[in-house]
């Protein structure tokens, strides 16, 4: 049979600390703690499971779990010598929730359950202090009422309050037994005026009205948005733990706080926390009274005139202080715990590992293999990768005040702050003028690429976390916000209309593209540090790793910024994005527009020397290290103009009778470019734009060489393959080219001609393919859209509602769908490998730099990772945490 509830009091659990997956977090803990015989009350933890059955049983409970609760209520009782529902001595329960991870405030949670007309008495008696029975009355039908009964918490606090101000008292503590009657009678007539029921009398029925409740709390739409965020699977559920009650406002002896074993803000070795003499849980983190410090230490540090907890309870403090050294021991962590002490008489009622920032997480982890707590592979699986953001670029001072328009998608991770511009042009030309500018766009395209390397930063209304603008800020290492829907551009009036709010050109905004958030103003930032704790723990995940970590770039900036990140070359090179530099647009135009092959082939003669000249700049920064260059990707008409304005320029810069432009621009235009004239199909029919590439890398290479005294060797990617024929057109022309350098040269030339593997035709003929292509490289943008036929750029209307629904359970787009997608990635490895052993195998789409999507690449034995330059350090270290785990579990 199922078990449905474990036990834990009494120095006894039939629960520990690894089965949080059954128990939750802080059920686990919970059974840990009372294992290792610390103070805790006694308690029964519903399993997760027990959930889970809710949900796919119209909301019922499974059978046997009512009979497992009554015993183990049983059991309660005798360890605590109380009864439940009893007349005297009564028997008071804290309900809890307690999902697998830590989702803090995100559920609910009834304290002082089994209270009623009747247990109320029996409690004054008991503790002969009625005010505390009456007020711990009026606090369980407060959450109760609005926990398992639905009705407002400001419904309570306007009825709490007019008591207050009709009675004269300032404070809660101030209320007596008799006051508190008074708002309970108040509070049971509202229940039943607005939800049309009376509060239950029955302390089981309060009981199985709380498990429901909590069960329910899964998917409120705080809970909801959530797991949604931090990507936590419906079918994970939460567990219940039910406690005896132990009161922290049972008078000025009794106190309930929260602390963290070291400063989750620093990292540094000390006690950080606060606490609350005669109050309850709740009263702490609702803000009600400004709570005191543990420790003295941190009263003086704030200037407070109010007893710190080491001084006013010394007994308590030091009996905390060695169960939190002793828990720290323990678990080999950094802990966030929770306690009440009872007159006198302290209690633990959570140990969970502590959120912290990471520059906290760093020292932690440093100063525990310093202490011997655990080893370096230890301190680098301990760290969160996508954390590293935090270090990595400028952060919004936490202690400034937040003026919030508007919230998007955290497309970019950093901040800024700058002028609002409509434009790419006015953003150059705030640049040349030394002003900082936010460039703020509908959505922006290939054409703005000059704009957001003149901004800050980038707001767009439109687009998801894969978008043009995600994609590019991510890679220049801006910070960016995407699809903020709220929010709208007026371009005739030159106005973002945020909320009510007009917001003109040259009006100051922020963006946080870590947490999605616009803000009105200034605001100041604290800039990124990466020394100390980063050097070492990313020398000891170097050590570990073993695959590379390469970067996508093209520009010299993005190579030098990933050069200094510690890439280990590049794995994809965007050779389109340098045809916007400068004046080469124009020239790009004048060569898709050639009426002859004459005409492009002047065209490119004329793009030669520029594409030459960005390798050699390649060559140089990276040198030592491979480069992988992608042959001309999109389809051309991406390089064309789209306005009205801009058609009458370009037509007549180059000579062109502007309707005739607009003929051939009608005529390039595809239904779905995504799946049209692009990669090697433009190859094909145009090999001179091959043929010019190839020589421009291999001249390149030629030249680099000879500055640096370093033989290059390139490797040279044919983008949209899905025919090995098709290979073999565009590798003849790239071979021909090469052999004509060489002849010209008199140098050797070694490179690698290879493809990327981004349509499922190319999965599946891998084996025939890799004939061919001395290397793979997975596009997985393309490979996902592909497979799942949807456009990354239109996705995001509809994905947010696929996740909430839980038809699928994350973004494919942002975390590699392992089951489809990962299912062609290994299909192309084993075949490819099959017929060239010594196949080179690597990842260039986004999910290169996803640390889960880095986890799977690793399990699927590619050779290299490669990401956005700022996301080098993450895929670091997420490289070496794949390799931990991976050699764990053999």
């Amino acid at each position: 049979m199922t078990k449905w509830v474990y036990s834990f009091g009494g120095g006894k659990a039939e629960g520990r600390a690894d089965m949080a997956e059954l128990l939750g977090g802080k059920g686990a803990n919970l059974a840990e703690m009372s294992f290792l015989g610390l103070p805790v009350p006694p308690g029964l933890t519903i399993v997760s499971d027990a959930c889970t059955h809710y949900y796919l049983h119209n909301r019922n409970f499974p059978d046997g779990l009512k009979a497992a609760v009554v015993e183990g209520l049983q059991k309660l009782e005798q360890l605590s010598g109380r009864k439940f529902g009893g007349k005297a001595n009564p028997l008071l329960l804290a309900v809890r929730s307690g999902s697998r991870v830590s989702m803090p405030g995100m559920m609910d949670t009834v304290l002082n359950l089994g209270l009623n007309d009747q247990t109320v008495a029996a409690l004054a008696d008991d503790t002969g202090d009625p005010r505390f029975a009456w007020d711990s009355y009026r606090r369980f039908i407060e959450m109760y009422g609005g926990v398992v009964m639905g009705l407002g918490h400001d419904i309570f606090e306007e009825i709490l309050e007019d008591e207050k101000a009709r009675l004269g008292r300032e404070l809660d503590t101030d209320m007596t037994g008799e006051e508190w009657q008074g708002v309970v009678g108040r509070y049971k007539e509202m229940l039943e005026e607005e939800v049309g029921q009376t509060f239950p009398e029955d302390p089981m029925s309060q009981l199985w009205g709380a498990i429901g409740a909590i069960f329910a709390s899964w998917t409120n739409p705080r809970a909801l948005s959530y797991r949604l965020m931090h990507n936590i699977p419906a079918d994970w559920g939460t567990a219940v733990n039910i406690q005896v009650m132990v009161f922290g406002n049972l008078g000025n002896s009794s106190a309930t706080g929260v602390a963290f074993t070291r400063n989750p803000s620093t990292g540094v070795r000390e006690l950080y926390g606060e606490f609350l003499v005669n109050a309850q849980g709740e009263d702490v983190v609702a803000g009600i009274r400004t709570p005191q410090s543990i420790t003295e230490r941190a009263r003086i540090e704030t200037g407070s005139d109010r007893p710190s907890m080491e001084k006013l309870m010394p007994e308590a403090f030091e009996a905390f202080l060695a169960v939190c050294n002793r828990l720290e021991n323990h678990y080999r962590d950094m802990l966030d715990l929770e306690f009440t002490i009872e007159r006198g008489k302290l209690w633990m009622l959570q140990a969970r590992s502590g959120k912290r920032t990471a520059k906290a997480a760093m020292r932690v982890a440093v100063d525990m293999v310093e202490e011997g707590l655990i080893t370096a592979a230890d301190a680098v699986d301990r760290i969160d990768p996508s954390s590293l953001d935090q270090l990595l670029h400028p952060t919004i001072d936490p202690s400034a005040r937040r003026d919030v328009i508007g919230t998007g998608l955290p497309a970019s991770p950093g901040a800024a702050s700058g002028e609002i511009v409509f434009t790419s042009e006015g953003a150059i030309a705030a640049e040349k003028e030394g002003r900082k500018v936010i460039l703020v766009r509908t959505e922006t395209s290939p054409e703005d690429i000059h704009g957001m390397q003149a901004a800050q930063g980038i707001l767009t209304t439109r687009g998801g976390m894969t978008s043009h603008a995600a994609v590019v800020a991510r890679g220049m290492g801006l910070p960016c916000v995407c699809g903020v829907g709220s929010l709208r551009v007026d371009m005739r009036n030159r106005e973002l209309v945020a909320q009510g709010v007009k917001l003109r050109e040259g009006d100051i905004i922020s963006i946080d593209g870590s947490s999605g958030h616009v803000l009105k103003g200034f605001q100041p930032m604290l800039q990124p540090e990466l020394s100390g704790d980063f050097e070492r723990i990313m020398g000891w995940a170097d050590r570990i790793r073993r695959m590379k970590v390469r970067t996508n770039a093209e520009t010299p900036s993005d190579a030098r910024a990933a050069r200094a990140f510690g890439a280990e070359g590049i794995g994809l090179c965007r050779t389109e994005h340098m045809f916007f530099e400068g004046g080469r647009i124009n020239v790009m135009r004048e060569m898709i527009l050639a009426e002859s092959v004459e005409e492009r082939r002047s065209a490119l003669n004329l793009l030669l020397p520029m594409q030459r000249e960005d390798f050699v700049e390649l060559f140089e920064i990276m040198h030592g290290t491979p480069i992988t260059i992608r042959l001309l990707d999109p389809p051309l008409h991406e390089f064309l103009p789209k306005s009205e304005e801009e058609i009458e320029e370009v037509a007549g810069r180059i000579g062109m009778a502007s309707s005739h432009l607009r003929e051939r621009i009608d005529a390039l235009h595809e239904f779905n470019p995504m799946l049209g004239h692009r990669g090697c199909r433009l190859h094909i029919s145009h090999p001179e734009i091959v043929e010019m590439q190839a020589r421009a890398i291999f001249e390149a290479a030629v030249i680099a060489a000879r500055k640096t005294g370093e033989a290059v060797e390139p490797e040279i990617m044919v983008p949209v393959v899905g025919l090995k024929a098709e290979l073999d057109y565009v590798k003849a022309r790239i071979d021909e080219v090469a052999r004509s350098v060489i002849e010209e040269s008199g140098m050797t030339i070694h490179y690698l001609v290879g493809t990327m593997i981004e349509l499922p035709r190319a999965a599946l003929r891998a084996h025939v393919i890799a004939e061919v292509a001395e290397f793979f490289s997975y596009g997985t943008n393309d490979l996902t859209q592909t497979t799942f036929g949807m456009s990354r750029d239109d996705a995001s209307a509809f994905l947010p509602t696929y996740m909430q629904k839980g038809i699928i359970e994350r973004d494919p787009f942002v975390n590699l769908d392992f089951d489809g997608v990962g299912e062609l990635i290994k299909i192309a490895a084993e075949r490819g490998r099959r017929t060239r052993p010594g196949l080179k195998l690597g990842i260039c789409g986004e999910h290169g730099g996803d640390p889960s999507s880095i986890a799977f690449c690793e399990e699927a034995g590619l050779d290299y990772v490669s990401c956005s330059p700022f996301r080098v350090p993450i895929a670091k270290l997420a490289a070496a945490q794949a390799t931990i785990r991976n050699e764990r579990k053999r």
